[in-house]
């Protein structure tokens, strides 16, 4: 039982609560309804993308590419659509399909090759932002239909209609990360690959089908954020990867490997939400507002790594 109170995310739940009752006395307006749910619809597109990078980083991996590879989605969205004349609806499921082979080219660069992901995603996240500036040449798409925004304008029984994606995909990132076999194989991986591998589990296998998920999730996170701001330009999801990878590591993902939960990265996503869209009602700087999620990282990760000392001790 003292196990179960000691752990990370109960660490991080204690936190999210007590900075939503402070946060709340800021401001009149940050515990509404319509502030919370709109909070919900900007957080989708990071939030997706946390549940593959919590894969990812579980497996002792690490994806900086998958900014560049939303910008380069959002790109071709635009291109297959407007230049190339493809029904919208094509357009959408080619360009999260090109998100999953990009995803899939960071994995065999990784398994392949042998290059450390850091490396190799580093390198990816040039080539894709390189890719999406040359191919756009500048230029923005715009025009879309109707329909099309209700994906990232539209709501489903008052809650935004990308609220109700990501909690869907949310559901099934639990199950599978903490249920099936791939997740035990996820785990095995990052916590130690190579008797991973003398026990029979395809670890490279596993690695490259997670690079692939995360890049489909880009992907379809990158079809959202069109809808969202109804527009396409080459510079969206800049800096995107480093927002993932601090919700994840803040929900309590070791960057080690082997050790994380989707409802840790979860608790992770909503502090840092509920942090920028506070301090900011409060008045609070976006420069200020970094310096204080930088700083709850830090208190977060010591204090979790002190309690889990102790217990353990």
């Amino acid at each position: 039982m003292s196990r179960y109170l000691v752990r990370h995310e109960t660490i991080l739940a204690v936190l999210l609560v007590l900075a939503l009752i402070v946060l709340s006395f800021q401001s009149d307006r940050f515990f509404t309804v319509d502030n919370l749910l709109n909070q919900g619809r900007l957080m989708a597109e990071v939030g997706l993308i946390a549940l593959a990078m919590t894969f990812v980083i579980v497996s002792a991996g690490i994806d900086l590419s998958v900014g560049s590879i939303l910008g380069l989605v959002a790109i071709l969205l635009g291109v297959f659509w407007q230049n190339l004349g493809l029904p919208l609806p094509l357009a959408m499921v080619l360009g999260v399909v090109a998100g999953g082979l990009a995803g899939l080219f960071n994995g065999i660069i990784i398994t392949r090759f042998r290059v450390p992901p850091l490396i190799a995603t580093l390198a990816t996240l040039a080539l894709y932002r390189g890719l999406a500036e040359g191919i756009s040449q500048a230029r923005s798409v715009r025009g879309y239909p109707e329909w099309f925004f209700v994906l990232g304008q539209g709501e489903v029984l008052g809650v935004p209609t990308q609220v109700w994606i990501f909690l869907v995909c949310a559901a099934v990132a639990a199950v599978v990360l903490g249920l099936s076999t791939f997740g035990r194989a996820t785990y095995a991986a990052g916590a130690n690959a190579v008797a991973a591998r003398f026990s029979g589990i395809p670890v490279d296998r596993t690695i490259l089908l997670i690079y692939t998920a995360s890049g489909l999730i880009s992907g379809l996170a990158a079809v959202i954020f069109v809808s969202r701001v109804s527009t396409t330009r080459s510079d969206m999801g800049t800096g995107l990867e480093l927002d993932v990878i601090t919700a994840v590591v803040l929900g309590g993902t070791s960057i080690f490997g082997g050790r994380g939960t989707i409802i840790g990265t979860l608790l992770g996503l909503m502090l840092m939400q509920a942090l920028k869209n506070g301090l900011a009602l409060a008045g609070v700087k976006g420069d200020g507002t970094i310096v204080v999620i930088g700083l709850i990282l830090i208190a977060t990760i010591i204090i979790s790594n002190l309690v889990r000392r102790e217990t353990d001790g």
